[in-house]
């Protein structure tokens, strides 16, 4: 439909254009003036004539002083013969320049043609373009049921390569099997090894699987095509196995060769979870991608790449061996894969000298490798915004919060009242996490509003952590509690301020004894079956495995996680007196305390 308003637009244009022409051309017709045959002779015994052109009955009459002008005689009759009838002398016609023209067989057709045929030829060209798009309509509906994944060039453009992917060795090191053995499967094969059928990527968004499904591209030198999950479903049922079937039948022909499915879950969540039964569209996809990876036809030199983030939805048909062999799991980058992922996407960026990617890796814990190239880009477009050439460690340092929290609202003003809740809430946090042993170090401390904080405290790691104690979870309760007990001990009231740090404390708590078994009255077992199910298109994140009695001792045990982090915070608070004022104080002077000036206050961290 789009292509045939396109066309239609395209007539009209032509006529407006033609029509254009044809008022121009009557424009020139017009400025010529049409006398009759009487002031013609007139004008001859005057001797105002200079030139007289015959066509046919048609006269071009040009005057002596440059006039044109136009006439018409009678047919049938020579000109001078006319003229010497009605007076005129024969030395007065003699001195007259009269010729006669007449036009070819070509032009004289084309003059007596054209306004019957250009209409035609109109009307036939806009018939012609409607028979076109309705064809391509046509085309398109025969190839609704075919693969629409796209096959990698040889040598593409941006080229990613194996060198351009930091951290993940691991994974690395898999995907580098796949791409030697179908470069050289000869050296496998000699030991009786089997090229794997599938290789599933599985990680939290952003950690690099779609990046290293790229470099698996970039690195084998066998066509690559790559396809979203979503494209095989669409609304008509048996499309998507279709496509499934179209997919798998190119890429036979082009092994050995890979194909890359990314967002698989879109396809491959668990059967019989939906409404629709053994005729849910998706359900029939899957069915079919099961059958081409591991059926009765014999699939060889096809290798399946999938990822997804979601590996507890995906079918058990689709993780056993046989079909997704191997399951390469990206975890976040650690501090030096950090560094080097920063590294990376810094080649093309102005750096100053003075700029640390070390301590942006430090700053940046938990940061995945989109996140970090968000930073850096933050921070590029921070350095520009001050008419910078270079790119400066703090524009760095101010990416990392603005991609953390949101940009600074600067507008939003405070009143003195609402500020100085503001300082001490935020001192709150800060004084009790310097004075906790397992709490993390503050790196920074404002009372600016970022995104939807109306303050924050910057607290970061010094080393990157993958098991967390029950102590340090208590001690990041305190900390979360920090802000609220401030504003209830100095100020005997409460604000919506903390509404998200105790949220926040709620959750970890919980955590604590429904997850970790961390309660020492209910033991060291989970509660609540975390596996997803659909009801009537509604996620239930929890299915109760545990009594009403239980419950209520959860909740019971949730509180006395809260009410011990409220007891150690509370302490703090009374004991540092002194020091919180400090630092509210600084806080409602300058806004913005950062780590060197704070230990300088409380000293060193113990």
């Amino acid at each position: 439909m789009k292509t045939i308003f396109k066309n239609l637009a395209w007539v009209i244009l032509g006529f407006i254009f033609i029509g254009g022409l044809l008022s121009l051309w009557s424009d020139n017709k017009a400025k010529i003036e049409t006398i009759g045959f009487d002031r013609l002779v007139s004008e001859i015994s005057e001797d105002k004539v200079q030139k007289i052109q015959i066509n046919n009955d048609t006269l071009a009459i040009t005057l002596k002083d440059g006039t044109k002008q136009t006439a018409t005689k009678e047919s049938g009759q020579p000109l001078s013969e006319l003229l010497s009838n009605l007076g005129i002398p024969a030395d007065r016609l003699a001195k007259l320049d009269m010729s006669v023209t007449s036009p070819t067989g070509a032009k004289a057709w084309l003059t007596a043609l054209l306004p019957f045929l250009l209409p035609v030829i109109i009307l036939g060209l806009f018939i012609f373009f409607m028979m076109r798009s309705v064809q391509g309509a046509n085309n398109r509906a025969m190839m609704f049921g075919q693969s629409q994944a796209r096959e990698a060039p040889a040598a593409p453009k941006d080229k990613v390569s194996f060198k351009d992917v930091a951290g993940n060795k691991e994974a690395k090191e898999e995907l580098s099997e796949i791409v030697e053995f179908l470069r050289e499967p000869e050296k496998f094969t000699a030991l009786g090894a089997k090229i794997p059928r599938g290789v599933l990527l599985l990680g939290s968004p952003g950690t690099g699987k779609t990046l290293l499904a790229r470099a698996v591209a970039g690195e084998a030198n066998v066509p690559f095509f790559s396809i979203s999950g979503s494209e095989f479903v669409e609304m008509f049922v048996g499309v998507g196995a279709s496509r499934v079937r179209d997919l798998f039948r190119k890429a036979k022909r082009s092994a050995p060769c890979i194909v890359f499915i990314d967002e698989i879950d879109a396809v491959g969540r668990k059967r019989g979870s939906g409404m629709g039964g053994s005729h849910d569209e998706r359900e029939q996809t899957l069915n079919q991608i099961l059958v081409e990876m591991d059926g009765f036809e014999v699939n060889a030199g096809v290798i399946v790449m999938a990822a997804t983030n979601r590996p507890d939805v995906l079918d058990a048909a689709l993780m056993r061996p046989g079909r997704f062999d191997r399951q390469v799991v990206l975890d976040e980058p650690d501090l030096a894969d950090r560094e080097a992922i920063l590294g990376i996407h810094a080649r093309q960026k102005p750096l100053a000298k003075n700029v640390s990617l070390r301590k942006v890796a430090e700053r940046t814990p938990g940061f995945s490798g989109a996140d970090l190239a968000n930073v850096l880009n933050e921070g590029a477009l921070l350095a520009a915004r001050h008419n910078k050439k270079i790119i400066d460690q703090l524009e760095l340092f101010e990416a990392i919060e603005k991609v953390m929290l949101g940009p600074e609202r600067k507008s939003r003003i405070l009143s003195e009242a609402e500020k100085n809740i503001t300082a001490y809430h935020e001192a709150g946090h800060a004084v009790v996490a310097h004075f906790l042993p397992n709490a993390d170090p503050v790196h920074k401390i404002s009372i600016i509003s970022r995104g939807q904080a109306g303050g924050y405290t910057l607290k970061i790691p010094i080393e990157d952590r993958h098991l967390h104690t029950k102590a340090y979870f208590i001690d990041e309760i305190a900390v979360l509690l920090g802000g609220y007990l401030t504003e209830k001990v100095l100020f005997g009231d409460v604000t919506t301020g903390a509404t998200s740090d105790l949220r926040r404390a709620t959750a970890l708590a919980r955590r604590l004894v429904t997850d970790y078994g961390m309660s020492d009255n209910l033991g060291p077992r989970t509660f609540g079956d975390k596996e997803e199910m659909m009801y009537l298109g509604r996620e239930i994140r929890e299915q109760r495995d545990y009594s009403e009695k239980i419950a209520e001792a959860i909740d019971g045990e949730v509180s006395g996680f809260i009410s011990q982090g409220m007891a150690k915070a509370q302490k703090i608070i009374k004991d540092q007196r002194a020091e919180l004022d400090t630092v509210a104080a600084l806080l409602i002077k300058q806004e913005t305390i950062e780590q060197e000036e704070f230990e300088s206050l409380m000293g060193k961290k113990v």
